[in-house]
């Protein structure tokens, strides 16, 4: 069994790290940014942020590959070996950070377990802790999709973190202001949802100062999916959900479906931010109205 040393991150070393590792990404063309326009949508008291890919083939490319490779019988694991050149640092003995090949946003990581676990299975304190590391570099948004119908696109489980601004005019994270009328009181063991959200959530806050621990970070989450009504002696596929994380709060939704209609949904749409692939889907988006969207796809209350 390999070995790895304990692994020590000076105080932004990871942000360096990430920053020359894109750089040599982009150079050798290792990194395939997705280039999108963007506009904003308001529906139920919320301001959306809409992205319109420009060009999404090379990326639909290779994920045709990859199921084509899997149909057939073909296990594709695009973490276990994983390209080096997208490699930024050793997390811990059993996480690393990769650069996310794909993507919409610049610095988007990606924080993948070392040895293969699935991306239905519970998070763990390993998991945690691996993100508090990158949190405590990071002050940005990080989110778990927890399955296929929350939205996964691989099988190997990872986390992912992307640092401000998520809004390309700078503005807020759009739930952030939903979240900041709450008015929580930080670490509160009783999770609390919003009225301006009509579906199955639950919010809780960490205290305002340091960036929370992974201990901190595992017992908002238990506390969070225990609220939402998960039965923890059942598999983790019964429960779809989308998690999502910041320095001073985390949410959770449940989940029922990983689309609505033509549109995909990933735990991004939650923090308010959607994608979509043409202006047909954008005009649907605008006809449905994104919070109906997150209603359709998320569990109701």
């Amino acid at each position: 069994m390999e070995h790895f040393p304990e692994v020590e991150l000076a105080p932004g070393a990871l942000w360096s790290k990430i920053q020359q590792q894109t750089r040599h990404a982009q150079g050798c063309g290792a990194l395939h940014p997705i280039d999108t326009r963007y506009e904003f949508l308001e529906q139920g008291g919320m301001r959306f942020l809409v992205r319109i890919l420009a060009n999404l083939a090379r990326k639909e490319k290779a994920d045709l590959s990859q199921q084509s490779q899997q149909r057939m019988g073909k296990p594709v694991n695009p973490f276990l070996p994983y390209d080096p050149d997208l490699f930024v640092a050793n997390l811990s003995a059993t996480h690393l950070c990769l650069l996310n090949k794909y993507n919409v946003v610049d610095h988007h990581i990606l924080i993948v377990t070392r040895a293969y676990e699935d991306q239905d299975s519970w998070l763990t304190l390993a998991d945690f802790e691996a993100l508090a590391t990158c949190m405590a570099d990071i002050d940005g948004l990080a989110f778990y999709n927890g399955g296929r119908l929350a939205g996964a696109s691989q099988l190997h489980k990872h986390l992912q973190l992307v640092p401000p601004p998520l809004c390309p005019d700078r503005s807020p994270l759009p739930l952030a202001t939903v979240v900041a009328d709450l008015a929580l009181k930080p670490n509160s063991s009783h999770p609390v949802a919003s009225p301006q959200l009509p579906f199955h959530h639950a919010i809780a806050a960490f205290g305002k100062g340091d960036s929370p621990s992974g201990k901190t970070l595992l017992e908002s989450y238990l506390a969070l999916l225990t609220h939402l009504g998960v039965d923890w002696s059942q598999p983790p596929q019964a429960f779809p959900y989308n998690l999502l994380i910041t320095r001073e709060w985390m949410m959770a939704v449940a989940r029922q479906q990983d689309h609505y209609q033509s549109i995909p949904v990933n735990s991004l749409g939650f923090a308010g931010s959607l994608l979509v692939k043409n202006p047909e889907q954008l005009d649907l988006l605008k006809t449905l109205g994104p919070m109906t969207v997150l209603q359709q796809v998320a569990c109701l209350r």
